[in-house]
Order: structure tokens, then C-alpha cells, then sequence
């Protein structure tokens, strides 16, 4: 069974901000999963605004980034009980996303698509802090991103 997304926008998102259409983000999110994940997996577009607050908060970082990953966390008797696994929660900036696609002289789909595998992978447990771990997260990620069309994007 595939990841089932549950999407949802900032009330205070730019309206003429880039966002690409919700079977695109399904897919790009789903190429990241291991054939044996299914869940779900909430994804929230956010302004400027948000992701700064959210960044902040959970962070102690007090400024805008592209995007953040919040891995669902719970006992395994009681995930165990459930019909469904639940992921996490994934917010993105869609006016730093298209910001840093015109800088890095990126399409805005192939970064929206990096952004979004780079998100799932953080809910299965991946990571960059040590760099081994961003080695192998990165070599994934260049990984992905090709067998969907998309260029290495490092």
C-alpha cells in the first residue's frame, strides 16, 4: 500500500508563490519509501512566516528554511495496534523553495522534488549531522531524484 499524503496549505501562503499539484508531491514523496513502508504521512505548505516560527520553536533556529521533518514517534505496542502506521509531518516553504531553485539555477519541480524525498527520508529515521550519515542521505537523495528525471541536485 502506498503512502497516503494529507496535505494542507498555510491560510497566509502567497497566492501567486509556486505549488506544484498534489499527484506530484504524492509521487516524489512515495519514490522515497521503501516498498515495505505504507502510512501516512502529513505534508503543510507554508509561508515565510510559519516556517520560521516552526523552525524556531522546535529548532531554536529563528530564521525561514525550506523545509522540515517531524518523524511520528510513538511506542511500538501501541503503533503495533493501529490499523496504519503514521509517518510524521513534513512542512515546506514554498517562497524559500522557489527562491533557492532560482539561485541554485534549479527548475522549480526538481527542487520541490528534492525538498519533498529529502523530507520522507528524515521520517524513516535518515539523517546528515555526522558526515557519513549525510553521505549516504545525499547519495540516496541523488539516487532518487534521477530515476525520477531529475538532475544531481549537489
Amino acid at each position: 500500500m502506498p503512502v497516503k499524503l494529507e496535505l494542507t496549505r498555510s491560510d497566509d501562503l502567497a497566492e501567486d508563490v509556486y505549488v506544484p499539484a498534489e499527484q506530484d508531491c504524492q509521487a516524489w514523496m512515495q519514490s522515497a519509501c521503501a516498498d515495505t513502508v505504507d502510512g501516512v504521512a502529513s505534508l503543510r505548505i507554508v509561508s515565510r512566516d510559519e516556517i520560521r516560527q516552526l523552525n524556531n520553536d522546535y529548532r531554536k533556529k529563528d530564521s525561514a528554511t525550506n523545509v522540515l521533518s517531524f518523524p511520528m514517534s510513538m511506542p511500538e505496542e501501541l503503533q503495533a495496534e493501529m490499523a496504519i502506521c503514521l509517518l510524521g509531518d513534513i512542512a515546506v516553504c514554498a517562497e524559500v523553495i522557489a527562491e533557492e531553485a532560482e539561485q541554485q539555477g534549479k527548475t522549480a519541480d526538481a527542487h520541490w522534488a528534492h525538498m519533498l524525498i529529502h523530507g520522507m527520508l528524515h521520517l524513516q529515521g535518515y539523517d546528515h549531522v555526522d558526515e557519513a550519515d549525510a553521505h549516504d542521505m545525499e547519495t540516496l537523495e541523488i539516487r532518487l531524484l534521477q530515476q525520477l528525471g531529475f538532475e544531481n541536485p549537489y
